[in-house]
């Protein structure tokens, strides 16, 4: 396994992944599934500051890890949102373990960015456990944040300082 930065031939794959965990996880509130034009227009947000890294087999990308803004207000330009994917039949083989370790990697590399936020649905215990393990701290847990799936889902915030 390779990671390095996404390129426009992963497109395909990275939508394949993301409407997968869109369809049939609580991975994201995203409820409907997304096309090559919406995938264009977000890779192209990923350029300079945020990131956006994938860990390839050969040609099959396996996963990826996203640094993008967290918000659109001036004042939290030095925060980015981590978003971390990894295709269904490859979970479990610590790919998304190397993708967050290298994409915290990056984020410190930017002189721009001071801390990076993941916002990880509540019951989803392997995210919750690799960001601990990583650094992550938690800051709190917002109560039925969002409902997917016929359910209220609470989302727990977490936050690593990258230059403390």
């Amino acid at each position: 396994m390779i990671i390095r930065k996404a390129t426009e031939e992963d497109l395909v794959q990275l939508m394949d992944i993301y409407n997968e965990a869109i369809l049939h996880t609580t991975a994201t509130f995203d409820t409907e599934e997304k096309d090559i034009k919406n995938r264009q227009n977000w890779f192209y947000e990923h350029r300079g500051v945020y990131g956006l890294l994938v860990a390839v087999d050969g040609r099959k990308v396996l996963g990826y890890a996203e640094l993008s803004p967290y918000r659109s207000r001036a004042a939290y330009e030095e925060t980015a949102e981590l978003g971390l994917y990894v295709r269904k039949e490859n979970r479990g083989e610590g790919i998304g373990t190397a993708l967050l370790e290298r994409i915290v990697d990056y984020g410190r590399q930017q002189v721009k960015l001071h801390t990076i936020v993941s916002v990880i649905t509540s019951e989803n215990e392997s995210s919750i456990h690799i960001h601990q393990r990583e650094g992550f701290t938690l800051c709190g847990t917002i109560q039925d944040a969002g409902k997917k799936f016929g359910r209220y889902l609470n989302v727990d915030i977490y936050q690593l300082m990258l230059h403390a």
